[in-house]
């Protein structure tokens, strides 16, 4: 088999046997296959695409080419969450406390922040002592002994993808709808999980800019994971706006911790218990959605949703007390606050350049190796359909450089656009796929 053969056969528009995957994944995998003939497959993928069956083969194949975790010594059906990332996006740090008190085993691997959305690591990292490099015993043990634990993705996880990637982002060719998928489950499938729920964020701080792109994606990844022996479902929601009103890193996870004492944003509350009823049902611990939003509203009024997070945070390091007490958690004291420049409504908040805003004061990674300032970040005070009047507060930042702070208030500045008809409202939660 001659890798130019089957850079020819998919220039033609022909289907690649799984063989011929496993060949050139391998062979690129070790260094046998030089970038300059892998790049030139890529190319040919992003404009003859790939069928179902060779975008699951693609997938399996990057799963394969590493670890793959060994959750088998965890009771219960394993139920993965996973978000094509956005602004706001704290999810994970309210939805995984609630879903575990209430039966369904959370072992999960999440990644950090680039660009101009968060990574839950960093979110995590707000805590004082948290650690999320801990072994892969520890991060079972905890599991087993107090129903959750979230770690960093280790080196050693789909290392194909890694490369792939690297090699994508170089050659024009991220946006192709299979590898996208394949890269996204490739990890997904070797972190180990039994059932895996997707949140696919459409809009203008998502990856995904329209709904067909949006839907397009969450079926290939759900029929990927369907594929692979794993139930999969797909939430499409809304990135138009940030989600709830805090964007940072310690601002987030206060954010957070209100919505565990139900006193958060109504749009963040929604995603989180929507997502949570999925995870409820696929892990068998509800037949119904009624039946799943019950348990999930009794986890968060009795208390034991916080108190599972807390026991999360001190089992890996953590301080407890700022579970309970929020305000120790390190947000900055230097606060800027953006005033509305005319009356009328709130049109729209792009979404994308919250996030770059939020980059530019220190909470975020323009480049792997900068370093985040996890006190910085937003919070939006008018939302999209909000009535406002000339001089009225639409945000406060908190900053700690003000040579930072200037650029950051002109990007959040041109974020709001105010109108004069009020809007129509926004639907979080678009459609369901799987």
């Amino acid at each position: 088999m001659r890798m130019v053969d089957i850079i020819t056969k998919k220039k033609s528009g022909y289907e690649l046997s799984p063989e011929e995957i496993s060949f050139f994944i391998k062979g690129y995998t070790k260094g046998e296959i030089p970038d300059y003939q892998v790049s030139a497959l890529m190319m040919a993928i992003f404009f003859k695409g790939m069928s179902e069956k060779e975008t699951l083969a693609l997938t399996m194949e990057m799963a394969d080419s590493g670890d793959h975790l060994d959750l088998s010594a965890i009771s219960g059906i394993k139920v993965d969450k996973h978000s094509t990332g956005g602004v706001g996006d704290k999810t994970s740090l309210s939805l995984t406390p609630i879903v575990a008190s209430c039966g369904v085993p959370v072992a999960k691997m999440s990644g950090r922040g680039l660009g101009h959305t968060g990574g839950t690591i960093d979110k995590l990292e707000s805590f004082d002592g948290f650690n999320v490099s801990i072994s892969e015993k520890e991060f079972i043990d905890n599991v087993n002994s107090i129903g959750i634990s979230l770690m960093a993705q280790t080196a050693d996880l789909a290392p194909a993808d890694k490369k792939l990637y690297a090699l994508r982002d170089v050659t024009g060719t991220v946006d192709n709808m299979s590898l996208i998928a394949s890269s996204i489950m490739s990890k997904k499938l070797a972190a180990g999980a039994d059932a895996i729920v997707l949140d696919v964020k459409t809009g203008s701080g998502a990856f995904m800019k329209t709904l067909e792109d949006s839907r397009a994606l969450a079926k290939a990844m759900v029929d990927i994971g369907n594929g692979a022996g794993r139930k999969t479902v797909a939430l499409i929601t809304d990135m138009d706006q940030p989600l709830g009103n805090a964007v940072g890193n310690a601002i987030e996870v206060r954010e957070a911790i209100d919505t565990l004492n139900g006193k958060g944003p109504a749009d963040f509350t929604e995603l989180v218990y929507a997502l949570a009823t999925k995870m409820l049902i696929l892990g068998e611990k509800a037949k119904t959605e009624e039946e799943a939003l019950d348990m999930i509203k009794n986890a968060v009024t009795s208390g034991k949703a916080l108190e599972k997070l807390a026991s999360f945070i001190k089992a890996q390091g953590g301080n407890p007390d700022q579970v309970y007490d929020p305000s120790l958690l390190r947000v900055s004291d230097s606060v800027m606050v953006l005033k509305a420049d005319a009356s009328g409504f709130v049109d729209r908040i792009t979404c994308d350049k919250v996030g770059v805003a939020c980059m530019m004061l220190g909470g975020g990674r323009a480049s792997k190796e900068d370093t985040i300032d996890l006190s910085v970040g937003i919070k939006l005070l008018k939302k999209k359909g909000d009535e406002v009047k000339e001089g009225d507060d639409l945000a406060m930042i908190y900053y700690s450089d003000e040579k930072k702070l200037t650029s950051a208030l002109e990007e959040l500045k041109s974020a709001y656009h105010i109108a004069s008809v009020k809007p129509e409202k926004s639907v979080l939660i678009k459609e369901m796929i799987g």
